[in-house]
């Protein structure tokens, strides 16, 4: 029988912050100079209020999006609070960057609150968009004001490499396809070895020398640079009956997405 290929499409959209510097090349990474941004400023931008933080933990730990909620509802003023200018949730790949990794995690926490910087060796993309966004959205549609304005301007940073990113861009994707909109635009710190995807949206080639300094310049540029539409494709291919094929990578499942525990990572 004849080697046959058809495909059916199911477009879902995803979203990425395209820097304004992309220019930049790869040797200097995402470090921009000339600009002094004040640390306690940066996390005024940032943070999201505190009882929003534990919701979206408690959420996230226990899988009780409503249980959750209750708790919050009972232990704060109806969402009075206002909405940060740049909400913002970070997932780091902590396997990544070699020493880097647990540092700039560590950096991150200092910067924004603490229980908006994931380790994806904890918790994974999937966990967030199920859990924790969704708490958010509960909330918002009880009337938590500042709930819906935090799930409607909140970006996300992806610290890893290609990997790393096509997992989070992935999970998110699925917002779309279940009419949860807005998908949260992505950003990226890169920490892989490749880091195309960064690199093509001006984010750098390389974690930069400079990283303490950068963190903070690229974590402003993420809230505040344009947005790009990208397309994302589920495909289904069919192939003759009994033959058994390995799919290329590019077309392998995304879900689920294991770190290594030794030298080895997604990127």
């Amino acid at each position: 029988m004849d080697s046959s290929t058809a495909s059916t499409t199911e477009e879902s959209k995803a979203k990425i912050v395209a820097s304004k510097s992309s220019g930049i090349q790869s040797s200097r990474g995402c470090r921009l100079s000339g600009i002094r941004i004040n640390k306690e400023d940066l996390n005024r931008k940032l943070s999201v209020p505190e009882y929003l933080r534990h919701a979206i933990r408690d959420s996230i730990k226990s899988k009780d999006v409503n249980a959750a909620v209750d708790r919050c509802r009972e232990g704060n003023n109806g969402g009075s609070e206002a909405a940060p200018e740049g909400p913002m949730v970070v997932f780091v790949n902590s396997k990544s960057g070699g020493r880097h990794g647990p540092q700039l995690k560590e950096r991150l926490q200092q910067l924004m609150g603490e229980e908006q910087v994931f380790d994806l060796s904890d918790v994974k993309p999937d966990e967030f968009v199920n859990y924790g966004l969704v708490c958010l959205e509960k909330l918002a549609g009880l009337g938590d004001y500042c709930a819906k304005e935090t799930r409607d301007k909140l970006r996300i940073m992806v610290a890893g490499g290609d990997g790393t990113v096509g997992w989070v861009l992935g999970s998110l994707a699925e917002l779309h396809t279940q009419g949860r909109e807005p998908v949260p635009p992505v950003a990226v710190l890169p920490l892989g070895t490749g880091n195309d995807l960064s690199r093509s949206f001006g984010w750098g080639g390389s974690f930069p020398i400079f990283w303490k300094s950068a963190v903070k310049r690229t974590l402003l540029r993420a809230i505040t640079d344009p947005v790009c539409h990208l397309d994302s494709w589920h495909l289904l291919v069919s192939m003759p009956s009994g033959e058994v094929v390995d799919p290329p990578h590019s077309l392998k499942p995304t879900e689920e997405c294991s770190l290594e525990q030794g030298n080895g990572s997604v990127d």
